[in-house]
Formats: C-alpha cells, sequence, structure tokens
C-alpha cells in the first residue's frame, strides 16, 4: 500500500438472524398436554435440529442481533399466522379458546412483536436489512427422501432476495462440492411464515427475508463433520454478501 492511501474497509452488511423453531422447552403450564408425547418432543416435529446452533454461529459471526425461540412448536408455531390450521398441534389445537389466547399473548405475539420492533430500530437508522430465518428439515418425511443438503428459501418477486439466494447457492456449492443446494426447497419461501409477514409489514427497499433450511442429517453427523459444515454456512454467506 503506498504512502497516504487509506485501505478500503468493507463494513459487515446488516443482519438479523431469528430462529422460530429452536427448542422443545414445555411450560410448566402445559406439561400434563404433553406427558404422552416425549417421542414427539424430541423429533423434528418438537423443533428443529441443530438450527438454533446455526443461528448462533451466524449472529456472532456477523455481530447481528438474535431472536431465538426455545418453546416447543408443538405448543404454538411462531412460523405460522394466527389462523394457520398448523398454528396449533393436536397437543394444543382443542384447548378452549381463552386458553389458546392466553398461550398467543404469552409466547407468540412477544416473540413476533420483538422481531418485528429490532427490524423497525435497525431499519429507522438507514439502509435495508437481511434477516436470516434458521430453520432445518427432517432427511425424510414419510415416504419422501429429501434431496438437499441445503435449501434457501425466498420470495421470487422479490429480486434483491432471488440474488442473495442465488449468490448464497453459487458460494456454498463453490465450498462444499458434494452437497445438493437448492432453492426455495424442501418449501416455498414465499409460503405463510415469518418471512412472508415481514414482507407486508416492510418494503423490499427496506428488509430482504430468506429462511436456510439445513438438512437434519448433517445435524446428525455431529463433531468436526458438523462443526465444518456449520463453517462452510456462515463463509458462504460471508462470500454472497460481499460487494451486495
Amino acid at each position: 500500500m503506498r504512502v497516504g492511501e487509506v485501505r478500503a474497509v468493507t463494513a459487515l452488511p446488516r443482519l438479523l438472524v431469528t430462529c422460530e423453531h429452536g427448542g422443545n422447552r414445555v411450560p410448566v403450564r402445559y406439561r400434563r398436554l404433553f406427558a404422552t408425547l416425549k417421542r414427539v418432543l424430541d423429533s423434528h416435529r418438537g423443533l428443529d435440529l441443530g438450527a438454533l446452533t446455526v443461528a448462533r454461529d451466524l449472529a456472532r459471526a456477523f455481530h447481528a442481533p438474535l431472536v431465538p425461540a426455545t418453546v416447543t412448536r408443538l405448543l404454538v408455531d411462531l412460523n405460522r399466522s394466527v389462523g394457520h390450521p398448523q398454528l396449533f398441534s393436536e397437543a394444543t389445537r382443542n384447548l378452549q379458546a381463552h386458553e389458546r389466547a392466553r398461550i398467543l399473548q404469552t409466547y407468540y405475539l412477544p416473540y413476533r412483536t420483538k422481531v418485528e420492533q429490532t427490524l423497525e430500530s435497525m431499519i429507522s437508522r438507514g439502509g435495508s436489512m437481511i434477516h436470516i430465518s434458521s430453520h432445518s428439515f427432517t432427511p425424510v418425511l414419510g415416504d419422501q427422501v429429501r434431496s438437499a443438503e441445503i435449501g434457501l428459501l425466498y420470495d421470487p418477486s422479490r429480486k434483491r432476495e432471488a440474488e442473495l439466494a442465488a449468490r448464497w447457492r453459487r458460494a456454498l456449492v463453490g465450498m462444499a462440492r458434494t452437497w445438493r443446494v437448492r432453492r426455495n426447497y424442501p418449501y416455498r419461501g414465499y409460503n405463510d411464515g415469518l418471512t412472508s409477514h415481514l414482507r407486508r409489514r416492510f418494503p423490499a427497499r427496506d428488509y430482504i427475508g430468506l429462511e436456510i433450511e439445513v438438512n437434519q442429517a448433517l445435524v446428525a453427523q455431529g463433531g468436526a463433520e458438523w462443526r465444518g459444515a456449520r463453517a462452510m454456512l456462515t463463509g458462504s454467506l460471508r462470500e454472497a454478501l460481499r460487494d451486495l
């Protein structure tokens, strides 16, 4: 570097990381409802295995705020809209209306509100926000074998989301050449979910929302393999965000 030359410093992009299905905790008040559902609670239906670990890695790497949830999705699904048939599970959907309302007031609305308020605060400082919602999926659902290691979910009608998903996919494939990285798989990113809700709340110029879906087969590897997989997720996102 020549004398007097100032080296450009690339600022980290402004990210918010969330994890809607980070745990399978059952509040004491509702434990009786899950007395016979221990196996279900510990399965992919009770939580997204590994998703909270990925979320924490991303938040740490990008110095980003993290909004996690550890109450089981079988109590109330924070990634579903009020009125969605899967908002409540078989354990809670038949509760009296006032008790379901209590669950929404105690667990669902505070989480959603915190995410929205965090985004509002960060957007108010100027510029757009990137929201990464961390999830994972079971390798086999019913008789269907999922044919991807990583899924990136977004709304194709939002140009900047599509661009970020494409860049992240290219970076991931470059680092993990044996991985199958698919867009809008195993779910569509524009279906009902927190990111879809936030797209209605914030204009495209302010909000870029992606869900990352990690195959739980990667989580099950554990040890060095799982740590290496997470390092590639973080490194590839850093590469995708460069000069975005």
